[in-house]
């Protein structure tokens, strides 16, 4: 019986892509849960990504063609799967409670390992893809020991053209550690406008899952979410 429901469970995302077969945009969201945002923060991040998947399934295109996964970092090295891969059309916001310190190298080093197992599954399946986003937001710093190093490789991976990295720190983040893991300059959220944020998030990666190879990566005004 376990042997059916582990190939049952392997065969789902060749099911889904049979059903729609549209290019996909795949964006990972890593999200600092840590204790300093308990209360409003963590609140505001909450409405935020119910925000995201209202504007997400509204968009015809976006709806068919992004995928998300969504990466909480809290308590001393863990890390959580929030949202593994899934389409947007099918994406319910998941319920962020705040708690321990920040493991944003483990979270990091997650976000690239899951990105290249799921741009092997489209190679697999012969579904074409757009180039992989992360967005790492923070309100803190990283934790862990090892974070530099694989700071490092994201670097590497966005030089080689594998992955873009966002990186947007809230009140009180260290912009200077936050950097680190890309070559894009970080940005500070304004106040707690983390549904402006994602509003700007949803219109973003809705343009550029329609968008032909050599557009911009990013819409250029922000919505004033940023400082």
């Amino acid at each position: 019986m376990n042997a059916d429901n582990n190939f049952i469970d392997e065969m789902i995302p060749y099911v889904e892509f049979a059903d729609n077969a549209n290019e996909r945009t795949p964006c990972v969201l890593v999200l600092d849960c840590s204790g300093s945002m308990r209360g409003e923060p963590i609140k505001q991040l909450n409405i935020g990504l119910k925000a995201l998947e209202k504007e997400l399934k509204e968009d015809i295109d976006a709806s068919s063609r992004v995928q998300l996964l969504i990466i909480k970092a809290f308590g001393k090295d863990e890390i959580e799967i929030s949202s593994d891969w899934i389409d947007a059309m099918n994406f319910t916001a998941p319920e962020m409670v705040a708690g321990g310190l920040t493991p944003l190298g483990k979270a990091m080093e997650t976000a690239l390992k899951k990105i290249e197992k799921q741009k092997d599954l489209y190679d697999n399946c012969g579904i074409t893809s757009k180039r992989p986003w992360i967005f790492l937001i923070s309100d803190g710093e990283p934790t862990d020991y090892d974070w530099e190093s694989v700071a490092k490789k994201c670097c590497e991976a966005q030089q080689n053209k594998k992955v873009i990295v966002h990186t947007v720190g809230t009140e009180g983040a260290n912009l200077e550690k936050l950097g680190k893991f890309s070559i894009i300059p970080p940005k500070r959220l304004s106040g707690l406008k983390f549904t402006e944020f994602f509003l700007w998030l949803s219109r973003s990666v809705s343009c550029i899952s329609i968008a032909a190879p050599n557009a911009s990566d990013l819409l250029d005004d922000t919505g004033n979410w940023d400082e």
